[in-house]
């Protein structure tokens, strides 16, 4: 190849996803709906083209936000760019008939439930060959790591994205039979709290949230805090503590006795677990079998 490319002028390519989205829905919001990434990450993206380019590219007033003359002038030639990278990676995707089906999803889904499944997917599908990826505190799918995710959204992805739910975000507590013991014959939602709590500080007001819908006050309690439910439950396996649960994390630990849980109060939070890939990905033979499976998979789960 010759023609020597001066990418030192090439502007900060990650944001460019963001600008072409905002600038076709003119909206942050929507945009950061449509790429499953937070609000204000979208911002940033926006204001690092800016700084890059020295112009301002939207104009704003109050929430409505429109492309300037010179995100006017830009906008094609980011849109036609962006095409252009995606139907050579397609071309080389398609080409490649090794290519392992990319799932991505967090360290205690995959520890504690996932997996446990993969070898019994690989067998069922033997032709299909699979690399999983786990996040500890990435939340958003990353499609351009991943082909599917198994991930937690509180709400469903935007019109670009097959969103398959699974099950909801119900919080209960969990601990060992001797540490519910402790608690006495009939405990109830304050008796908790002469428990060790444990508390992943992703989901830092977890433990509040499920005292306050007891009606119980929870201000100031000691607690322990961990990066993952999966740490946490390794923890309560030692009847050190007792966690809260969002999902069928402790399915196997409950049917054998290892885990109960403690009282039979739990919540109903906002959102659920679904599987996510981008739409045109969803007839995908390979994507459908995975998306297929999954969904057997939980059928037995409440």
């Amino acid at each position: 190849m010759s023609n020597k490319i001066d990418l030192r002028k090439l502007p900060p390519l990650n944001a460019l996803k963001g600008f072409e989205v905002t600038t076709r829905r003119q909206s942050v919001r929507e945009a950061a709906d449509e790429l499953c990434v937070t609000h204000p990450a979208i911002s940033h993206q926006l204001q690092l083209l800016e700084a890059d380019l020295g112009v301002a590219l939207f104009s704003r007033e109050g929430r409505k936000i429109a492309p300037s003359a010179e995100g006017e002038l830009l906008y094609p030639y980011v849109r036609k760019a962006l095409e252009l990278l995606i139907e050579g990676a397609e071309t080389v995707r398609r080409a490649r008939v090794d290519q392992p089906l990319r799932v991505q999803t967090y360290v205690t889904a995959s520890v504690r439930w996932l997996a446990r499944r993969i070898p019994s997917f690989t067998q069922q599908y033997p032709e299909i060959n699979l690399l999983l990826s786990t996040c500890s505190f990435e939340w958003d799918f990353d499609e351009s790591l991943a082909d599917v995710g198994l991930v937690y959204a509180e709400n469903p992805p935007g019109p670009g994205f097959h969103w398959t739910p699974l099950f909801d975000y119900r919080l209960f507590p969990v601990c060992t039979p001797a540490l519910r013991a402790t608690l006495g014959s009939h405990p109830t939602p304050k008796d908790l709290l002469a428990l060790p709590l444990v508390s992943i500080y992703t989901e830092a007001r977890n433990w509040d949230i499920w005292f306050e819908s007891a009606q119980v006050d929870y201000t100031a309690h000691p607690r322990i805090v961990v990066d993952t439910l999966a740490v946490a439950l390794e923890i309560v396996l030692e009847g050190r503590a007792a966690v809260l649960v969002n999902g069928p994390f402790v399915e196997e630990d409950l049917r054998l006795g290892r885990l109960v849980q403690p009282v039979s109060h739990s919540v109903q939070c906002p959102g659920g677990w679904g599987l996510i890939c981008r739409q045109e990905k969803r007839d995908n033979r390979r994507v459908s079998a995975f998306i297929d499976y999954v969904v057997k998979a939980c059928a037995g789960y409440h």
